[in-house]
């Protein structure tokens, strides 16, 4: 039996997750054409349940921001140093690099340098199609050009842009359509949580990395508090007295807990931590109070309406601001529609009291949350069909030699 290494370099809990779908279906195909294989890698908890040997973890180390990211600049130092000597080392068969730009544009130099032999397929490129300081990310993009074999698009937008630019590149579609087919009902997750029928709960997703613990979630809290207060005046007015947790946090991170804990004791709220039911709180929810990212793309595909904000500190901002640093949108629904479908509080928007009106609007007026439910339809079509995962994991086997399309063939020809 044929063996094939193959290495894979992500980080932050989302790379975490999509690393852990694309092995998922790395062994289904490799187990389809009779492929023996072994999968090395940076990235997280989730993934080394799938199959992969986990050189080093990288879910707690991820950053947005300059002032943010100086606390991770020595720990991923010390994890890219011991990942590039295990390559030279341990040449592996390919190179899968997952999104977490500053780490994989480094380690994606370092291979075309010392190991130029080996492939290098780009799984989720970093996001130069969205960003637009000019002056800056060009290098950047060329970069990911120069040093990708083969780069795997979840975004049609994604793809035209890399395109252009000379990739080679397939859309395959976003990972998160053929996880959210396990997803369980709305009815199935609120019967596991305990939840009635008719009781309103919010999904609360202030944080999955560190420095949101601190600019961002006390924002997320203070909102959930007003708005707990408006919701119970109304309970109140209807003779209700709840005591049932309204707001539901699902946790990203273990090493979260205590700070979580304590916000919620501090502001008062009717509030429950989940840990390792992620999907089910989303799935759940009436409605997600819910920092911008990945989680977005998954409350969209569940119909569930959200508020997105997000805020980095002063200082990153201000540097953002002279370098005329713009984005045409940050949340993940609105980038794959290129307009705004879920509200977006950036920055000095992304006040309590903004988040309490939004929230109020899409929890109380039937004709916005008919609308957001057609714009989830509409961006749902443009994320590519069922089975993206096997279609990402059988390009990827290409590079390698090896692809069920190559054993269809093998096994057609007559022998002399």
């Amino acid at each position: 039996m044929t063996r094939k290494t193959i290495f894979i370099s992500t980080g932050e809990v989302s790379g975490d997750l999509q690393g852990a779908l694309l092995i998922e279906g790395l062994k289904r195909q490799a187990e389809s054409i009779g492929l023996d294989l072994e999968i090395v890698a940076l990235g997280g908890e989730k993934m080394a349940a799938s199959g992969a040997t986990l050189l080093e973890n990288t879910t707690g180390i991820g950053s947005v921001g300059i002032l943010e990211s100086l606390p991770f600049v020595v720990p991923t130092l010390q994890i890219q140093q011991r990942a590039k000597q295990y390559l030279r080392q341990h040449p592996p068969d390919l190179v899968v690099l997952i999104d977490y730009m500053g780490p994989n544009l480094s380690l994606g130099r370092f291979m075309r340098r010392h190991l130029p032999q080996v492939p290098i397929a780009y799984y989720i490129a970093p996001q130069d199609w969205v960003w637009s300081a000019r002056s800056i990310l060009p290098r950047d993009t060329m970069t990911i050009v120069k040093m990708t074999d083969q780069l795997l698009a979840v975004f049609p937008e994604e793809a035209r842009y890399f395109e252009k630019k000379g990739a080679s590149v397939t859309w395959v579609g976003h990972p998160l359509v053929d996880r959210m087919r396990l997803t369980p009902t709305r009815e199935e997750s609120r019967a596991a949580l305990g939840i009635e029928p008719d009781q309103i709960a919010i999904a609360l997703v202030p944080a999955s990395r560190r420095q949101e613990l601190k600019y961002m979630m006390p924002i997320a809290f203070e909102a959930a508090r007003q708005l707990q207060a408006k919701l119970s005046e109304t309970a109140e007015r209807h003779k209700s007295n709840s005591q049932s947790p309204l707001f539901w946090i699902p946790l990203s991170l273990e090493a979260y807990r205590p700070a979580i804990e304590a916000a919620i004791e501090r502001y008062g709220l009717k509030a429950t931590l989940v840990s390792g039911q992620t999907q089910e709180v989303l799935s759940a929810a009436d409605l997600a109070i819910t920092k911008s990212g990945t989680v977005n793309l998954e409350l969209a595909l569940l119909n569930v309406p959200q508020v997105v904000f997000y805020r980095v500190s002063p200082f990153t901002y201000s540097i953002a601001r002279l370098l005329k640093f713009s984005i045409p949108f940050m949340s993940p629904p609105n980038l794959v529609v290129m307009r705004s479908i879920v509200p977006e509080l950036l920055q000095e928007e992304a006040t309590a009291e903004n988040i309490v009106n939004e929230s109020l609007e899409l929890l109380f007026n039937p004709e916005r949350r008919e609308q957001t439910q057609a714009d989830y339809q509409e961006m749902r079509q443009l994320l590519g069909e069922v089975g993206v995962c096997d279609r990402a994991a059988s390009e990827i086997l290409k590079l390698v030699g090896e692809s069920p399309e190559k054993q269809k063939a093998m096994g057609s020809m007559s022998p002399l």
